[in-house]
């Protein structure tokens, strides 16, 4: 638990480090952007040019992990790693799931996003949105403390479970701080029994994975936080998003989303552009504003 808990000094650098990398990450999908659509790339050529970006830092000490980058029903495989034999061209009209991170001597990252190569269609779209709601939901959520993650763990899977849909992962674990990328005893889990406190940090990674066509996984990390007081003035949690980088448009259907989640999504492409932009190359800060239009 004194690992787990942060303190205000590994809070601080934790967020310096997400903001760095959230500019890497911004630099990487600009140029996917570019380059995916010359039909050329594979899934090699996007962990590697991923990774450059990273270490265009001069602050990477390592990646946090290897690098997932499933395109079309490689993403489908939830722990999937590429390998010479199993790359896959990056081919139009089609997901790509890439879930990667790096360790700086400041904090630790994992970021997964889904980017539609071309137009992957609107099945994949009503997908993509019911997983961004559950993302949206645990984003948004407050709870009576001395809640477990198993507690809220169903709360991501609520929009999926409408339609009879659901993910075989839990929906968070913890991350350290220049540490280990999954790091306990916090998780948000059906089997987590840890009562989440402030401090912690943990991933919100909802999913959802249809064999031989497509993977979709958003993740961002959290930090648990105490919340205003409210209502009655039970003692409750929140929590506070320490990843940013843009969530494609172009698989969100806005008709699907409340007017919260709206407000919620609007919010937070509105904090990535103040937040990464003056860290950004030109091109990639003008590709940037459009990528955190409002929805």
């Amino acid at each position: 638990m004194p690992k787990a808990l942060k303190n205000p000094v590994e809070l601080a650098a934790t967020r310096e480090a997400h903001l760095r990398d959230g500019a890497a990450m911004a630099e990487f999908l600009c140029w996917l952007d570019r380059e995916a659509p010359k039909g050329e790339l594979t899934e090699i050529a996007v962990v590697q040019a991923l990774e450059g970006f990273r270490r265009a830092t001069n602050a990477l000490h390592d990646i946090s992990f290897d690098t997932i980058a499933g395109a079309g029903p490689n993403g489908a495989i939830m722990h999937y790693r590429v390998t010479s034999e199993s790359n896959r061209p990056v081919r139009q009209n089609e997901l790509l799931l890439v879930d990667s991170g790096g360790q700086y001597a400041d904090g630790t990252t994992d970021i997964t996003r889904t980017i539609a190569i071309g137009d992957p269609g609107e099945e994949a779209r009503e997908c993509y949105t019911r997983v961004l709601q559950g993302m949206i939901a645990i984003s948004r959520l407050r709870w009576r403390k001395g809640l477990a993650g198993r507690d809220l763990d169903a709360i991501a899977r609520y929009p999926l479970w409408l339609a009879g849909q659901d993910y075989d992962h839990g929906t968070g674990h913890g991350v350290g701080v220049f540490l280990s990328v999954h790091e306990g005893p916090q998780r948000l889990s059906r089997l987590s029994e840890v009562p989440l406190e402030p401090g912690m940090i943990l991933s919100n990674e909802p999913g959802y994975y249809r064999e031989g066509a497509f993977g979709i996984r958003l993740e961002n990390l959290i930090v648990v936080q105490t919340a205003p007081a409210l209502g009655d003035n039970r003692a409750q949690l929140s929590v506070e998003t320490i990843t940013f980088a843009p969530l494609d448009r172009r698989l969100i259907l806005p008709h699907r989303l409340s007017a919260g989640e709206k407000e919620w999504l609007d919010a937070y492409h509105a904090t990535v552009l103040e937040r990464i932009g003056p860290r950004l190359t030109p091109p990639t800060l003008a590709w940037l504003t459009a990528a955190c239009a409002r929805i």
